[in-house]
């Protein structure tokens, strides 16, 4: 190829995997970006992999070179985003940004640090200290933070999921 740029695909509903899949297939090269994300059901926690953009994917297309019209018409596809007839290209360095935030296992990261200080009055969402309120004490580790709960008179110090607590 001489000269690929990165373009926008939007797939059929939970079609992503399908779409890239008939995509590379046809020879064109994908990246469907995705991160792991943390879901409660029926007092279990999980962590399930999930595209960052539903329904979104990116496709590089030398448009010189590769028939991109098929595009449209392969499984698991809507359509190539476009402006009229011509696809939209994503601007330089986009992909490459997204890329940029991977881990090693190919999952992008956010910063889940919470931007809560010392003192900060908090609200616990979820599970057995659910609905009391309480003051930010710290970061614990990367995913846990200290709180500070008034529990029979008293301050008790309680580790917590980081998005299990919101401002009060």
């Amino acid at each position: 190829m001489s000269d690929p740029r990165w373009y926008v695909v939007q797939t059929q509903v939970n079609g992503e995997a399908k779409a890239a899949l008939n995509l590379v297939r046809q020879g064109f090269e994908v990246y469907l970006p995705r991160y792991l994300k943390r879901r409660r059901h029926a007092r279990k926690v999980d962590v399930v992999a999930r595209p960052l953009f539903p329904r979104y994917m990116f496709v590089a297309i030398d448009t010189a070179a590769q028939r991109w019209r098929s595009i449209q018409s392969t499984l698991g596809v809507s359509h190539l985003v476009s402006h009229g007839d011509a696809p939209v290209v994503v601007p330089r360095g986009i992909v490459d940004a997204l890329k940029a935030r991977e881990d090693d296992r190919g999952f992008i990261r956010f910063d889940a640090r919470p931007s809560f200080a010392p003192g900060d009055k908090i609200r616990v969402l979820a599970g057995a200290f659910m609905d009391n309120a309480g003051l930010f004490n710290g970061l614990a580790d990367h995913d846990r933070v200290s709180i500070l709960l008034d529990l029979l008179g008293r301050k008790v110090r309680v580790l917590l999921d980081a998005d299990l607590i919101a401002a009060a």
